[in-house]
């Protein structure tokens, strides 16, 4: 029992690929309707230029905090948290989940090397090398691919290969496949990400994200609302993230730590 609620919990992470600081008031934005770079695209004509434009558009930052009223459905469950997410980029996404009451159920850390989850109703905690989220998705999502998707960015995957462009109404698709991952992204006329989707050719899983209402925060433009649908075999996982916070390069704790009187879930 202990083991199986605890796999849940590390699944959520796994997907995302899955603050103590100062809240600020997040503005909604009006992206622009004409494409970014259009004529710098147009005049190069080359898959390079066009990277570079959508590049030019990621969100940098050297660290992130965010504060998200999230619903979450694991197989048709579905129970509303609050997740406390705080990024040292490149290096750590560290994850605190409360109830509605404010408890916390839940912390996790993940770097590129593990995932380590603890359990603190059930005094339990699972610890697993990254290779752990290629039971749930495909062995070309890595620590940066969840590190994207959190902050609206496009997975850095996609940009470091050669993708078919196309054009839908206003908006860019990306297309193509990474080794047995077959990816698609829709980007809107200002270059930022509105839709990714991923899935393996082989092994039935899926990861669907959109992204809606973006806003400003720190002078970056992110989206408020992120939502994230997964299904690996018979595992059918969506999430609903609604960034209420949302901060970059402040200076941020990443408490951790695993109490002694708990027991491994394995």
């Amino acid at each position: 029992m202990k083991r199986n609620i605890l796999n849940k919990i590390a699944v959520v992470f796994c997907i995302l690929a899955l603050v103590a600081c100062k809240s600020k008031k997040l503005v909604v934005v009006n992206r622009p309707t004409t494409a970014v770079d259009s004529a710098a695209i147009n005049k190069e004509n080359s898959i390079h230029a066009r990277l570079a434009a959508i590049q030019s558009q990621q969100v940098s930052f050297n660290t992130f905090s965010g504060k998200a009223k999230t619903k979450l459905d694991i197989n048709g469950n579905s129970n509303d948290v609050t997740l406390n997410i705080r990024v040292a980029r490149d290096q750590k996404i560290w994850i605190s989940v409360t109830a509605i009451i404010g408890i916390e159920v839940a912390r996790a850390q993940i770097t590129p090397d593990s995932i380590i989850v603890v359990n603190r109703l059930q005094s339990v905690y699972l610890k697993k090398p990254f290779s752990y989220v290629y039971t749930y998705a495909s062995r070309q999502i890595t620590f940066k691919t969840l590190q994207a998707l959190l902050v609206g960015n496009a997975i850095p995957e996609v940009l470091n290969s050669k993708p078919d462009f196309d054009a839908e109404g206003n908006n860019t698709v990306l297309s193509g496949t990474l080794q047995d991952l077959v990816y698609k992204l829709l980007l809107g006329p200002d270059m930022k990400v509105t839709q990714t989707n991923l899935s393996n050719q082989f092994g039935g899983k899926s990861l669907q994200v959109a992204n809606n209402v973006f806003i400003q925060a720190d002078n970056r433009v992110i989206p408020s609302q992120i939502d994230i649908s997964s299904t690996a075999g018979d595992k059918k996982i969506r999430l609903n993230l609604r960034y209420t916070q949302a901060e970059f390069d402040k200076q941020l704790d990443y408490p951790f730590s695993i109490p002694k009187s708990y027991e491994p879930a394995n």
